[in-house]
Protein backbone atom coordinates (compact mmCIF):
# COMPACT_ATOMS: atom_id res chain seq x y z
CA UNK A 1 0.00 0.00 0.00
CA UNK A 2 1.44 3.38 -0.94
CA UNK A 3 0.80 5.77 1.84
CA UNK A 4 3.11 8.86 0.45
CA UNK A 5 0.20 10.71 -1.11
CA UNK A 6 -0.58 14.17 0.12
CA UNK A 7 -3.53 15.41 1.64
CA UNK A 8 -5.08 16.75 -1.56
CA UNK A 9 -5.36 20.77 -1.22
CA UNK A 10 -4.90 20.84 2.55
CA UNK A 11 -2.26 23.25 2.95
CA UNK A 12 -2.91 25.03 -0.69
CA UNK A 13 -6.74 25.52 -0.41
CA UNK A 14 -8.00 27.93 2.30
CA UNK A 15 -7.66 26.93 5.65
CA UNK A 16 -9.76 29.25 8.17
CA UNK A 17 -8.96 29.26 11.84
CA UNK A 18 -11.73 31.17 13.87
CA UNK A 19 -11.75 32.06 17.19
CA UNK A 20 -14.34 32.81 19.64
CA UNK A 21 -13.87 36.54 20.54
CA UNK A 22 -16.37 36.48 23.36
CA UNK A 23 -15.28 33.67 25.31
CA UNK A 24 -11.76 32.73 23.80
CA UNK A 25 -12.80 29.49 22.76
CA UNK A 26 -11.32 27.94 19.94
CA UNK A 27 -13.39 26.73 17.05
CA UNK A 28 -12.46 24.00 14.19
CA UNK A 29 -11.09 25.55 10.94
CA UNK A 30 -12.69 24.86 8.09
CA UNK A 31 -10.87 22.92 5.00
CA UNK A 32 -11.70 23.85 1.22
CA UNK A 33 -12.55 26.11 -1.36
CA UNK A 34 -14.53 29.09 -0.18
CA UNK A 35 -16.68 32.01 -2.06
CA UNK A 36 -18.07 35.11 -0.44
CA UNK A 37 -21.82 36.68 -1.37
CA UNK A 38 -23.19 40.01 -0.42
CA UNK A 39 -25.80 40.40 1.98
CA UNK A 40 -27.96 43.46 1.90
CA UNK A 41 -29.38 43.83 5.24
CA UNK A 42 -32.80 45.15 6.35
CA UNK A 43 -31.41 48.75 6.67
CA UNK A 44 -30.18 48.96 3.71
CA UNK A 45 -26.48 47.99 4.40
CA UNK A 46 -24.49 45.61 3.24
CA UNK A 47 -22.35 42.80 4.49
CA UNK A 48 -19.87 39.56 3.33
CA UNK A 49 -20.86 36.29 4.07
CA UNK A 50 -18.29 33.49 3.56
CA UNK A 51 -19.62 30.16 1.81
CA UNK A 52 -17.52 27.15 2.39
CA UNK A 53 -17.40 24.25 0.40
CA UNK A 54 -19.37 21.11 1.30
CA UNK A 55 -19.83 17.81 0.54
CA UNK A 56 -22.94 17.44 -2.30
CA UNK A 57 -25.75 15.51 -2.53
CA UNK A 58 -24.96 11.69 -3.46
CA UNK A 59 -26.60 8.49 -3.29
CA UNK A 60 -24.81 5.14 -2.43
CA UNK A 61 -25.76 1.65 -0.99
CA UNK A 62 -24.24 0.71 2.22
CA UNK A 63 -24.14 -2.76 3.58
CA UNK A 64 -27.54 -3.50 4.23
CA UNK A 65 -28.29 -2.97 0.41
CA UNK A 66 -30.75 0.23 1.23
CA UNK A 67 -29.81 3.69 -0.07
CA UNK A 68 -28.21 5.70 1.91
CA UNK A 69 -28.29 9.82 0.69
CA UNK A 70 -26.26 12.76 2.25
CA UNK A 71 -30.03 13.01 4.30
CA UNK A 72 -29.16 10.01 5.85
CA UNK A 73 -26.73 12.47 7.93
CA UNK A 74 -28.59 15.77 7.79
CA UNK A 75 -28.27 17.66 10.97
CA UNK A 76 -25.12 15.34 11.98
CA UNK A 77 -21.38 15.24 12.97
CA UNK A 78 -19.68 12.50 10.86
CA UNK A 79 -16.54 11.00 10.44
CA UNK A 80 -15.64 9.60 7.16
CA UNK A 81 -12.76 7.67 5.25
CA UNK A 82 -12.16 5.73 2.36
CA UNK A 83 -11.22 1.98 2.56
CA UNK A 84 -11.20 -1.50 0.97
CA UNK A 85 -12.16 -4.65 3.11
CA UNK A 86 -8.59 -6.84 1.63
CA UNK A 87 -6.53 -3.83 2.67
CA UNK A 88 -4.53 -5.11 5.68
CA UNK A 89 -1.74 -2.59 6.15
CA UNK A 90 -3.67 0.76 7.30
CA UNK A 91 -7.53 -0.06 7.10
CA UNK A 92 -6.89 -2.30 10.18
CA UNK A 93 -5.21 0.18 12.22
CA UNK A 94 -7.83 3.21 10.71
CA UNK A 95 -10.66 1.01 11.28
CA UNK A 96 -9.75 -0.18 15.11
CA UNK A 97 -9.83 3.40 15.75
CA UNK A 98 -13.00 4.45 14.03
CA UNK A 99 -14.47 1.50 16.19
CA UNK A 100 -13.26 3.24 19.47
CA UNK A 101 -15.02 6.81 18.44
CA UNK A 102 -18.21 4.22 17.21
CA UNK A 103 -18.23 3.00 21.16
CA UNK A 104 -17.87 6.25 22.56
CA UNK A 105 -20.04 7.26 20.75
CA UNK A 106 -22.91 4.59 20.50
CA UNK A 107 -25.41 6.40 22.51
CA UNK A 108 -25.07 9.99 20.64
CA UNK A 109 -27.18 10.34 17.81
CA UNK A 110 -25.40 13.49 16.89
CA UNK A 111 -22.61 11.80 15.67
CA UNK A 112 -21.93 8.96 12.85
CA UNK A 113 -19.28 7.43 10.75
CA UNK A 114 -19.21 6.86 6.52
CA UNK A 115 -16.55 4.30 5.32
CA UNK A 116 -16.69 4.26 1.62
CA UNK A 117 -15.25 1.32 -0.09
CA UNK A 118 -12.73 2.04 -3.50
CA UNK A 119 -12.91 -1.15 -4.28
CA UNK A 120 -16.19 -1.33 -7.03
CA UNK A 121 -14.97 -4.86 -7.94
CA UNK A 122 -15.13 -6.84 -5.12
CA UNK A 123 -16.77 -4.79 -1.48
CA UNK A 124 -20.07 -5.48 -2.51
CA UNK A 125 -22.92 -4.62 0.03
CA UNK A 126 -23.01 -8.17 1.20
CA UNK A 127 -19.23 -7.77 1.50
CA UNK A 128 -19.22 -5.07 3.44
CA UNK A 129 -21.63 -6.22 5.51
CA UNK A 130 -19.79 -9.02 6.72
CA UNK A 131 -16.57 -6.66 7.09
CA UNK A 132 -18.94 -4.56 9.31
CA UNK A 133 -19.88 -7.71 11.61
CA UNK A 134 -15.86 -8.31 11.88
CA UNK A 135 -15.76 -5.19 13.64
CA UNK A 136 -18.79 -5.69 15.82
CA UNK A 137 -20.89 -3.32 13.92
CA UNK A 138 -24.43 -3.00 13.49
CA UNK A 139 -27.45 -0.03 13.80
CA UNK A 140 -27.13 2.72 11.06
CA UNK A 141 -24.30 4.53 13.14
CA UNK A 142 -21.65 3.66 11.02
CA UNK A 143 -22.74 3.10 7.30
CA UNK A 144 -20.60 0.86 4.84
CA UNK A 145 -20.87 2.84 1.73
CA UNK A 146 -20.49 1.12 -2.00
CA UNK A 147 -20.92 2.99 -5.36
CA UNK A 148 -19.81 3.07 -8.56
CA UNK A 149 -15.73 4.18 -9.04
CA UNK A 150 -16.73 7.28 -10.85
CA UNK A 151 -19.22 8.50 -7.88
CA UNK A 152 -16.89 7.10 -4.82
CA UNK A 153 -13.31 8.33 -6.38
CA UNK A 154 -14.86 11.76 -6.99
CA UNK A 155 -16.09 12.06 -3.95
CA UNK A 156 -13.02 11.64 -2.22
CA UNK A 157 -10.80 13.87 -4.56
CA UNK A 158 -13.27 16.56 -5.32
CA UNK A 159 -15.39 16.64 -2.09
CA UNK A 160 -14.01 15.34 1.15
CA UNK A 161 -10.15 16.01 -0.69
CA UNK A 162 -9.11 12.40 -0.22
CA UNK A 163 -6.28 10.82 -2.59
CA UNK A 164 -7.54 7.33 -4.00
CA UNK A 165 -6.57 5.49 -7.03
CA UNK A 166 -6.87 2.44 -8.46
CA UNK A 167 -3.40 1.24 -9.01
CA UNK A 168 -2.32 -2.36 -10.91
CA UNK A 169 1.05 -1.82 -10.36
CA UNK A 170 0.21 -2.15 -6.40
CA UNK A 171 0.41 -5.70 -4.66
CA UNK A 172 -3.33 -4.98 -3.17
CA UNK A 173 -4.47 -3.22 -6.65
CA UNK A 174 -5.39 0.19 -4.77
CA UNK A 175 -3.92 3.29 -3.23
CA UNK A 176 -5.91 5.85 -0.68
CA UNK A 177 -4.68 7.87 2.44
CA UNK A 178 -5.73 7.16 5.34
CA UNK A 179 -7.71 10.05 6.43
CA UNK A 180 -10.27 10.48 8.83
CA UNK A 181 -12.42 13.46 7.67
CA UNK A 182 -14.31 14.85 10.44
CA UNK A 183 -17.59 16.79 8.96
CA UNK A 184 -20.25 19.25 10.82
CA UNK A 185 -24.34 19.41 10.82
CA UNK A 186 -23.95 22.00 7.67
CA UNK A 187 -22.00 19.04 5.53
CA UNK A 188 -18.70 21.23 5.55
CA UNK A 189 -15.17 19.92 6.05
CA UNK A 190 -13.72 20.83 9.72
CA UNK A 191 -10.65 18.36 10.51
CA UNK A 192 -8.46 15.75 8.63
CA UNK A 193 -6.53 13.41 10.69
CA UNK A 194 -4.04 10.42 10.17
CA UNK A 195 -6.18 7.48 10.78
CA UNK A 196 -3.01 5.86 11.82
CA UNK A 197 -1.36 8.22 14.16
CA UNK A 198 -2.42 7.77 17.54
CA UNK A 199 -1.81 11.82 18.18
CA UNK A 200 -3.96 12.44 15.25
CA UNK A 201 -6.50 10.24 16.33
CA UNK A 202 -6.82 11.48 19.73
CA UNK A 203 -7.09 15.26 18.04
CA UNK A 204 -9.88 14.07 16.69
CA UNK A 205 -11.41 12.45 19.53
CA UNK A 206 -10.44 16.10 21.53
CA UNK A 207 -12.54 17.78 18.22
CA UNK A 208 -15.88 16.12 18.03
CA UNK A 209 -17.32 17.48 21.63
CA UNK A 210 -15.61 21.24 20.13
CA UNK A 211 -17.85 20.67 17.01
CA UNK A 212 -20.37 19.59 18.86
CA UNK A 213 -20.70 22.60 21.19
CA UNK A 214 -20.75 24.76 18.21
CA UNK A 215 -24.49 24.30 17.88
CA UNK A 216 -24.81 24.63 21.44
CA UNK A 217 -22.99 28.37 22.32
Amino acid sequence: MKYHLTFRYTFVLAVILLFCSCKGERKLPYYGMRDTKTVTNNDGSTTVDTIYQTIPAFKLLNQDSTEITNDTFKGKVYVADFFFTSCNTICPIMHRNMKKIFDNYKDNADVMLLSHTIDFKYDTPSVLKKYAQKLGVDGPKWQFAYGAKDTVYTLATKSYLVSVAQDDNDKQGYVHQGFLILIDKDRRIRGAYDGTNPEQVAQLEKDIPLLLAEDKS
